[in-house]
């Protein structure tokens, strides 16, 4: 199998699991208080855009990446699978509290092994590592940036909703928790 062809199962198979997550985790909110507001329909409103305009830009010959197309799609491929080990890693080790829409559980409590040790939302820092892979795969930089800027502001909305309600559900317990590590990148944001 080809770099190629491994990029499009890989590329296939991700949103496949996000949806099957989506069905999964919706079982898992009884009894929680979902504090969404709106922001899963953002992310995947935004991701659908950013690819829209990865593909259409992919075709400006002026901002491609010079890089030749069997490393530009390794180097995409390894990217997105590293993304993903990272983003199932975090949600196998919130385990009952991971789920797709920001939800707090009535015995909710805070997670601190794992890459939860350094980062606040390594599952984020997964997804996002997956999508800069999948944005190289273009070969463009306008391509890069129309997938990534959107993709990360909506994750960004998201991860303001999600701290205010564990600030307001956890209290001084998660601010402390929140001053010991970052956001997404152990040590830079």
């Amino acid at each position: 199998m080809n770099l190629t062809r491994a990029l499009q199962i890989v590329g296939f198979v991700y949103p496949v699991s996000e949806i099957l997550l989506i069905v999964v985790t919706r079982a898992r909110r009884g009894g929680a208080s979902v504090h969404d507001r709106g922001s899963l329909a953002l992310i995947w409103g935004a991701i659908c855009a950013g690819i829209f305009g990865g593909i259409v830009l992919q075709r400006v010959p002026a901002t491609r990446i010079p890089l030749p197309i069997p490393w530009m799609h390794g180097l995409a491929l390894a990217l997105l699978v590293a993304g993903l080990v990272v983003r199932w890693v975090a949600i196998l080790t919130l385990g009952k509290f991971f789920t797709t829409a920001v939800t707090v559980h009535e015995d909710h409590r805070i997670v601190r092994t794992g890459l939860y040790r350094r980062v606040r939302h390594p599952s984020y820092s997964g997804a996002l590592l997956a999508f800069l892979g999948l944005a190289l795969a273009f070969g463009n930089w306008l391509s890069l940036i129309a997938v990534l800027a959107p993709i990360f502001a909506a994750f960004y909305y998201r991860i303001r909703i999600e701290e205010s309600s564990l600030v307001e559900t956890l209290g001084e317990d998660y601010l402390e928790y929140r001053n010991s590590t970052r956001y997404l990148i152990p040590g830079v944001f």
